[in-house]
């Protein structure tokens, strides 16, 4: 898709009520520093939309942005590292399940892990999570320019073994450095919404 107007519409925290959008929905999950915010950005081509920060959790409402006003990327918190109260991180985890289960337009979730590491105890209930809601999860291992190429297949398998992923499971090799991977998680996302 060539992107070329997205605005971010919608910001809803812990109380909010949760937009009703005629558009197809696609989420992004993942832990706190995993690289949501440079993923969004690198896949509308824009510096800083999604606000990254070297500060883990710093997405700490569902923000909605409308991409060419053909759907909504859906940037759901991070979960894991946030410097915050365990009673902050239960309601966080309330807000993505009530989204999960209420949105009528979610069409895709993306839940990243970072390639560097086996998905940890966390990625593993968020995954077992998103299957239970009913969806299946696409893995993008983010961070890939941080391996070396004769590195990444080995640790794509420790990835697709650690969630379990059936052996038709999409997992995507993705760099924001380097743009490995963006294409093929257009195309997955077009699939999506066609």
């Amino acid at each position: 898709m060539n992107v070329n107007n997205v605005e971010l519409e919608t910001v809803c925290g812990i109380t909010s009520k949760l937009p009703t959008n005629a558009l197809p929905e696609i989420a992004f999950a993942g832990k706190s520093n995993v690289g949501k915010s440079s993923l969004i950005n690198a896949l509308i081509n824009r510096k800083s939309l999604a606000r990254t920060s070297s500060q883990p959790g710093k997405t700490q409402t569902i923000n909605f942005y409308n991409v060419e006003k053909t759907l909504y990327f859906v940037d759901l918190p991070g979960y894991g590292y946030a410097k915050v109260s365990e009673e902050t991180k239960m309601q966080w985890g309330k807000m993505i399940e009530r989204y999960l289960n209420t949105s009528k337009q979610l069409k895709l979730i993306f839940l990243l892990a970072d390639i560097r590491h086996e998905p940890s105890e966390n990625d593993r209930i968020m995954y077992d999570y998103v299957v239970n809601s009913g969806y299946t999860p696409v893995i993008i291992a983010t961070k890939a320019d941080k391996l070396k190429r004769s590195e990444i297949q080995k640790a794509l398998k420790t990835i697709r073994q650690g969630f379990g992923l059936p052996a038709d499971g999409i997992l995507i090799p993705f760099s924001a450095e380097t743009k490995q991977g963006k294409d093929e998680v257009w195309e997955v996302i077009e699939k999506a919404i066609s």
